[in-house]
Order: structure tokens, then sequence, then C-alpha cells
């Protein structure tokens, strides 16, 4: 029979639950970025045991972290063979992508009536690395902050669950391997594009604010669609429909 918890030791449990959920978080961490730059391939299986060796760690943060990544469908467990690297498909990619316009839209206007300077100072400097990133040519380092520049606008919204749940829709772009740079748009058009937001946002005008999110939107939605082989036809709502603004 086990004996009753004593302070001491109900300590010790804490801090052993605490590591090992750092552990995990560290885990998912990397096997998110693996999946995102490829280095674990759409469609490829995987067991626990096999990932947990690349790391060196135990099976069960891998496990923990599997599953909180199943909950973000970026992979799926399959029963007695492990789990499976999910891949973007063209349908999930549109769906995907009038998720962000249906939130960012509305997030943004409630943004450009609740951010104060602190927040559009850290837009700018969002902004600055943008332009800095787009003169020297350098696409990874501008998305990352365009990426911060989303959330930034989100999370001035007031709604950290919207936060989250657009990053995380981030990420599965993300294993698309899609991009609107080059052959559609240059990496200064897309500084521009944010430019309008800030100003908006700036100024306290919602609507104008809302507006420039939306074009911006369906201008990187509409390009990524066409990219990747044209819209599903499945989605019958014109990208000029899902939202007003």
């Amino acid at each position: 029979m086990m004996s009753s918890s004593t302070g001491t030791e109900d300590k010790g449990s804490l801090r052993e639950i605490k590591a090992e959920s750092s552990l995990t978080a560290r885990v998912r961490e990397s096997i998110r970025q693996a999946i995102i730059d490829g280095s674990l391939e759409p469609g490829s299986l995987h067991s626990v045991k096999s990932l947990a060796d690349i790391f060196k760690v135990s099976r069960t943060p891998v496990r923990e972290a599997l599953i909180d990544l199943a909950g973000a469908d970026m992979v799926e467990f399959e029963r007695n063979r492990g789990v499976r690297i999910l891949e973007t498909s063209v349908h999930d990619l549109e769906e995907i992508l009038v998720l962000r316009i249906l939130l960012e839209v509305p997030a943004t206007h409630r943004a450009a009536q609740r951010i104060d300077a602190a927040g559009l100072e850290e837009l700018r400097q969002e902004m600055d690395a943008m332009v800095e990133a787009s003169e020297e040519g350098d696409e990874p380092t501008l998305m990352q902050h365009d990426r911060r520049f989303h959330e930034l606008i989100n999370t001035a919204s007031g709604n950290t669950r919207l936060t989250e749940y657009v990053d995380s829709l981030r990420d599965l772009i993300l294993t698309r391997g899609v991009s609107t740079v080059d052959n559609t748009r240059s990496l200064s058009e897309i500084v521009d594009e944010h430019e309008v937001i800030v100003a908006a946002l700036a100024s306290g005008d919602a609507d104008a604010a809302a507006s420039a999110m939306k074009r911006h939107l369906v201008n990187t939605a509409s390009l990524m669609l066409e990219q990747e082989g044209g819209r599903s036809s499945s989605l019958s709502l014109g990208w000029e429909d899902l939202v007003t603004g």
C-alpha cells in the first residue's frame, strides 16, 4: 500500500512534474520544427521509440508532445503502427486560409480600438526588421517578423485563444512549404501591405485597419492557392464574401 503524501513528498513530485513538462515542451518544439522544415517528411511513419532515441529522452515526453501535435493536426496516431506526419492538402490549405481571414480581420478591427502606444511601438519594431530583411533579400527572417507582427495584432485584440489558434494555423501552412515570394510578389510588396495596416492602427481607424488586413490576407491566400494548383471547388464563398470591411 502506498503511504500518504507528506508536504516534502508533494514538493518533490511537483518539481518532477515541472521538469517533465518543460522537457515535453522542448521535445514538442523540436518535432514541430522538424515537421515544418521537412526533416520529418509528410506521410512518413515513426514510432515513439525511434523519436525518443533521436532526442535521447524517454518515451513519455515524446508521447505527450505527439499527443499535443495531433491536436494541432500535424501528426496522426495509427493503431499498432506509430505516428504519421500529416501533409496539408490544397483543400486543407484553403480552409486554413479562410479561417485566418475570418479570425484576423475582426481581430484587427478590435485591436485598433485597444492597442496602446507600447503595442504600436512593438509593431513598428517588427516593421523595421521586416524592411531590413526585405532590403537584404532575407525571406526567412522577414517571415519570422511577419509572424510576430500578426501575433502582436491578435494579442492586442484581447483574445489570447485566438492568438494561439492562428499561430497554430500558420504552422500548418508552413508544412506545405508554400511561399508567395519571387514569382508572385516581392518582399517589398509584402512589407508595403503591412505598412498600410500599421498606419491604420496608429490612426485608430478600426474600419481601415480591418480592410487593410483583409486585403493583405486575401491577396496572400489567393497567391498561395494559385501556386498550389487552384482553389478547391468545395468552398463556394468568394474571398470578398468572407467578412465585411
